[in-house]
């Protein structure tokens, strides 16, 4: 996208200049659209659970952008040759979590491939006033994750048959909780910068999230993940992907000595359908995590952001 040319027009408020999480064009002073699409190959066996994690995973960046879910088009990548009722039951679980969004499904477009992927194209709307974005923290700022982390260790740990079901049930049920929920109580604060976890794991994103001026300081005892998860990556049951987010994050991430390495490798574990990331006011960020956690969602203040000392991210 860097080689594209940047467009000049003062209704697109939001675009890939700085990798946000979808597109924001302006319709009036107060309304805009929101655009996004994703789409990826199965990570799990069952269909119909595929079909959820994709379309709630894509549904999660419109949510990250403090915006409501209206539309959906299906993106599908299916074999000719392959029995057409395991495509049934991937669109089955797509359409049930665009309903349970309040998105309405409206068709889609689908090709012959070797392999099958699956996802959605999703608009959205927002007040202009109120959109979120994932740059802008603030010293005194507090940062909530709403969902644990450690799904592509688990998932890793299940391709090699190493994974408890309780562990892949615990990934299952993250994968597939729309943050929709989470997203309602947010919506109600002064947010200074949100993003969802998604490829460029925990610390990718936030370091996304962090301007020149400020330093991210994480709790490392106090972060939300599956239990199992830390075993796995203490038996090297880890994601290439999660290596070369370490590689790319070397620079700027200082991970005290005391932090179990199990801890370390979540906080750089891909995830697929991950959690909002959140910054905002201390206050405020507590009245969110009571309401979050009234909900029974598993959610947590993972850090706290400061004036720039050291390295932009310290883990402790």
């Amino acid at each position: 996208m860097a080689k594209l040319p940047r467009v000049e027009d003062p209704n697109f408020l939001v675009g890939f200049d700085h990798a946000d999480d979808a597109a924001v064009y302006q319709l009036t002073d107060d309304l805009a659209i929101v655009q996004t699409l994703d789409f990826f190959p199965p990570m799990v066996d069952d269909p119909y659970i595929f079909g959820q994690i994709a379309a709630a995973n894509a549904l999660s960046d419109v949510y990250a952008m403090g915006a409501v879910p209206k539309t959906a088009l299906n993106i599908v990548c299916f074999p000719e040759k392959m029995d057409i009722d395991i495509l049934d039951r991937v669109l089955q679980g797509g359409s049930e979590k665009v309903m349970e969004a309040g998105a309405v499904l409206a068709g889609g477009h689908s090709i012959d491939d070797v392999d099958v992927k699956y996802g959605l194209s999703v608009t959205g709307i927002v007040d202009p006033k109120r959109i979120f974005t994932n740059v802008g923290c603030r010293p005194g700022d507090v940062l909530i994750l709403t969902k644990p982390l450690g799904v592509g260790i688990v998932c890793s740990a299940d391709r090699v048959g190493e994974a408890s079901a309780s562990a892949m049930e615990a990934a299952i049920r993250s994968m597939t909780t729309l943050n929709k929920y989470a997203a309602e109580v947010v919506r109600r604060f002064p947010v200074h910068a949100c993003t969802d976890v998604t490829g460029f794991g925990f610390l990718g994103h936030l370091h996304e999230m962090l301007g020149s001026g400020t330093t991210a300081v994480i709790y490392s005892d106090q972060i939300p993940h599956i239990p199992e998860a830390l075993h796995y990556a203490e038996e090297f049951l880890i994601t290439g992907a999660a290596q070369r987010n370490r590689n790319f994050l070397e620079n700027s991430v200082e991970i005290e000595p005391q932090v179990p390495f199990g801890i370390e490798e979540v906080l750089f574990d891909p995830q697929t359908s991950g959690g909002l990331l959140v910054s905002l006011p201390r206050e405020a960020g507590e009245q969110v995590l009571a309401e979050l956690e009234k909900l029974g969602l598993p959610c947590g203040i993972v850090g706290e952001v400061a004036d720039r000392g050291g390295k932009e991210i310290i883990v402790r």
